[in-house]
């Protein structure tokens, strides 16, 4: 029945939208079979238009830190959504979501909004080079930034899962200033910056590579940066849209203790409804329009709703702080999966930090397919893709996590056969 309705909705879909689908991985298309349509959600699970229940671990890719439809957020929303829902005009919400997030990330003195993490990283490299007066930057390789045309460059999961090399539509003109690097390689970084220092005008890093996996900085990297951009005038850049209250409220670099120049948001900040932001020196920052010369605008910037979701999620992440026994559990759900892949003899490798974590099938990365599917035909929901990373959240239980450990020992007994 899951099939058939899933097949059903998606042979749809594909008649009047692209590939079927709004955003590529939600496709399936690198694990195969039909994507889950889902009709509601609450708490830690999804409920799809087919009638089953799933345990979600993509959480929207991670937006969900408090999981689906958490009371006070949506008690919020109700009353907001009654107030009108675009104004188009300034608002008072607009300033708290700003104080809120200026308070808790070290590195922002000023912070703008936007519609989703893309524009915010766009407005950040444009302020660099503004700054500077420079024209080229460093990403790092498997690092997704959005898809702006000069960032989509070997560009993390979602060109991975679906075997795209370049977007096509993006002429060479507009990557001829992207330089991409190796994560974690210092010596290449070193000589890279140290040959185009002239020209070099930002360094965007997602400090936990969480886009083709998740990657943590090998120790001392992250500073690294910091001290190469202080040395050659070069603004770095953090790309915190999955990290930013994921991992801690102060995000990535309040755990590593770097602060960059300019910080990318997403996600979190808005509470399952679409918004970025970037931020960081108030130098910087001023440069932007209408105080400077850089443009950039959006008619639903700051749109009320979606700010209000921020503030309140915002808030109880403040209030509660979860993040050491998020931590916590996370650790441990990601040993006890390890240790099962240990009993099956199947050689499995568990990254994690925070409450994000990904699996790497060491001797063969297409058993991941079968794991996914496994755990889809038990009522677990996995992010569909071996390159892109999965979430707990505050709402996942105890039975939550021991019902999807039990599913995970049973199936990965069956890939060895």
């Amino acid at each position: 029945m899951v099939k058939i309705i899933s097949k059903k909705l998606f042979d749809e879909a594909r008649k009047f939208i692209p590939g079927g689908v709004n955003s590529p991985v939600r496709s399936f298309q690198a694990v195969g079979g039909y994507p889950v349509f889902v009709k509601e959600a609450r708490g830690s699970k999804i409920y799809g238009e087919c009638g089953k229940e799933f345990i979600d671990y993509c959480l929207s890719w991670g937006a969900l830190i408090l999981g689906h439809a958490h009371p006070e957020v949506t008690e919020v929303l109700l009353e907001t959504i009654k107030k009108g829902t675009s104004f188009g005009t300034a608002t008072r919400l607009e300033i708290e979501l700003a104080k809120l997030i200026v308070e808790a990330i070290p590195s922002i003195e000023q912070v703008r909004l936007t519609n989703s993490g893309t524009e915010a990283v766009m407005t950040a490299i444009r302020l660099a080079r503004a700054y500077t007066k420079k024209d080229k930057i460093v990403k790092f390789a498997g690092a997704y930034h959005g898809h702006a045309d000069y960032l989509l460059v070997k560009a993390g999961s979602a060109q991975a899962t679906l075997g795209i090399l370049a977007s096509a539509g993006v002429p060479k003109d507009f990557i001829k200033h992207t330089l991409v690097l190796p994560y974690n390689d210092i010596e290449k970084v070193k000589e890279t910056v140290k040959k185009y220092q002239k020209d070099l005008a930002a360094i965007i890093v997602e400090p936990v590579a969480a886009n083709c996996g998740v990657v943590l900085p090998q120790e001392g990297f992250l500073q690294y940066l910091r001290n190469l951009a202080d040395k050659y005038n070069i603004v770095l850049i953090f790309d915190e849209v999955i990290t930013g209250f994921r991992i801690s409220y102060s995000g990535a670099q309040g755990y590593f203790k770097v602060k960059p120049d300019l910080t990318c948001l997403g996600k979190i900040i808005g509470g399952g409804l679409p918004v970025g932001a970037f931020g960081g020196r108030k130098e910087i920052m001023q440069l932007l329009a209408p105080q400077g010369p850089v443009y950039q605008a959006g008619t639903l910037s700051g749109n009320p709703v979606a700010v209000s979701a921020g503030i309140a999620t915002l808030n109880i992440l403040k209030r509660d702080n979860p993040y050491s026994a998020l931590e916590e559990r996370t650790k441990g759900f990601c040993e006890k999966i390890e240790k099962k892949a240990l009993n099956s003899k199947i050689r499995l490798k568990v990254n994690q930090i925070g409450s994000i974590f990904s699996l790497f099938f060491i001797d063969d990365v297409k058993l991941f397919k079968k794991f996914f599917h496994g755990l889809l035909r038990n009522g677990v929901y996995f992010s569909p893709s071996v390159f892109e990373a999965n979430f707990l959240s505050v709402a996942h239980s105890s039975q939550d996590l021991d019902k999807t450990l039990e599913f995970i020992g049973i199936i990965l007994k069956d890939l060895r056969r």
